[in-house]
C-alpha cells in the first residue's frame, strides 16, 4: 500500500467491539468472523436475520469504523481475520483490485445496477439535512433546502457535518455540492459552509444527529436513515432533502478468500443470507432499492449517485478539495 493511501485512510477508532452474540454449540475456530462498518442498526438487522435462519453461534460480527475497516482491507488483503466483510462498495472494489481476495457471489435477484460479482449490495445509505425544529423556532432561523442555503451567516456555529477524512458519510455531502456546482463554485461553497461549522466538524458519521438531537446545534447533515429515526421516537427532528441530491453509498458483503473450503462454504452461505433475507428489512431503514422489484417506502426525493464508479482514488481527489477549502 502506498504512502499516498496509508495517509488519507487513517485510522478512526482503536476498538473494534464485538457486536454480535458468539454463544452456542460451535467452536470457535469454526465461527465465521464478520467485520462490518454498518449501522448499530444494520447490524442488529442481519444478526436477527442470521439467527432466525439457524446460523445462531455459527458466526461473530465485529463493528468497525470505515476508515479502519478500509485501511485493514487494502494493508492486510487476505491476511484479514474478517471470513466476512460488508463494507462500502468502493473499498471492497479497491481492496480486491491490489489483493485478489474476494470469491464471487450470486444471486437469484437482479441488480438494478450492475456490480462486480464479488459482492452483493446489502443497503444504500443515503445523505439529507436534518434539523432539530424546536431550536430552529426559538433561534428564529429560517429552515434550509439546499446545501448552499447552509452558508448563510444565520448559521454561524450552528451547524454539524461529518468529516470525509474520517466519515464516508461526509462524503455524501461533497459529492452533491461538486456534482451541482462543480470543484471551483463547489470548493467556496465547502469552505463558507465549514466556516459555519466552526467547532462541530465530526469524526463520526453519527456525530452531527447526537448534536442535533440534544440541542447542542440545530442543524446536521448525515444519513438520512438517523433522522427517521429520531423523528420515529417522537423526538422534534426532521429530514430535509437537499436539492442537490440526496447522494447514496452502497454497502455491500463479501467473502474473503482464506482457501478453507469449509469454512468458506459456511461464509459463502451466510453472505447470501444477509444479501437475500436480511433486505426487507434493512429497506425500511435503508430506502434506496437495489434490487428489481423492491417495494420503496418513503424515498428520497432527491436520489442520486454519482455518475462514474465510486473508487478510493476519487475520494482522494474530493478529500483534498474538502481539505483546501477548509484553509
Amino acid at each position: 500500500m502506498n504512502k499516498k493511501v496509508m495517509g488519507f485512510l487513517t485510522v478512526a477508532g482503536s476498538a473494534i467491539v464485538l457486536a454480535a452474540c458468539s454463544s452456542g454449540s460451535a467452536n470457535s475456530n469454526d465461527q465465521v468472523i464478520i467485520y462490518s462498518n454498518a449501522d448499530d442498526e444494520a447490524i442488529e438487522v442481519m444478526q436477527n436475520t442470521l439467527n432466525d435462519k439457524g446460523f445462531k453461534g455459527e458466526y461473530i460480527i465485529q463493528s468497525v469504523g470505515t476508515s479502519e475497516l478500509g485501511g485493514k482491507l487494502l494493508a492486510e488483503g487476505k491476511k484479514i481475520e474478517a471470513d466476512v466483510v460488508t463494507m462500502a462498495s468502493y473499498y471492497i472494489d479497491s481492496a480486491d483490485a491490489q489483493h485478489d481476495m474476494f470469491i464471487d457471489l450470486t444471486s437469484s435477484k437482479a441488480l438494478i445496477d450492475e456490480t462486480s460479482n464479488i459482492q452483493l449490495p446489502i443497503l444504500g445509505n443515503v445523505g439529507s439535512i436534518f434539523v432539530n425544529t424546536e431550536m430552529l423556532v426559538q433561534k428564529g432561523l429560517d429552515t434550509p433546502t439546499s446545501l448552499k442555503d447552509l452558508t448563510d451567516p444565520q448559521y454561524k456555529d450552528l451547524i454539524s457535518i461529518p468529516n470525509i477524512m474520517d466519515s464516508s458519510t461526509g462524503w455524501l455531502l461533497v459529492q452533491a455540492v461538486i456534482a451541482e456546482y462543480g470543484e471551483k463554485e463547489g470548493q467556496q461553497i465547502l469552505a463558507d459552509l465549514i466556516g459555519n461549522v466552526g467547532p462541530h466538524l465530526e469524526s463520526s458519521g453519527s456525530g452531527p444527529i447526537k448534536k442535533v438531537k440534544t440541542g447542542e446545534v440545530p442543524i446536521g447533515f448525515g444519513l438520512r436513515a438517523q433522522a427517521l429515526d429520531a423523528k420515529e421516537e417522537g423526538l422534534p427532528i426532521d429530514y430535509i432533502d437537499p436539492i442537490e441530491g440526496n447522494y447514496s453509498l452502497a454497502e455491500s458483503v463479501a467473502v474473503i478468500d482464506k482457501e478453507d473450503d469449509e469454512k468458506e462454504k459456511k461464509a459463502q452461505e451466510i453472505a447470501i443470507t444477509i444479501a437475500n433475507e436480511a433486505r426487507e428489512q434493512l429497506l425500511v431503514q435503508y430506502p434506496v432499492a437495489l434490487y428489481e422489484g423492491e417495494n420503496v417506502a418513503n424515498e428520497p426525493a432527491y436520489l442520486k449517485k454519482w455518475t462514474s464508479t465510486l473508487t478510493v482514488e476519487l475520494l482522494q481527489q474530493h478529500q483534498a478539495i474538502f481539505n483546501a477549502a477548509k484553509q
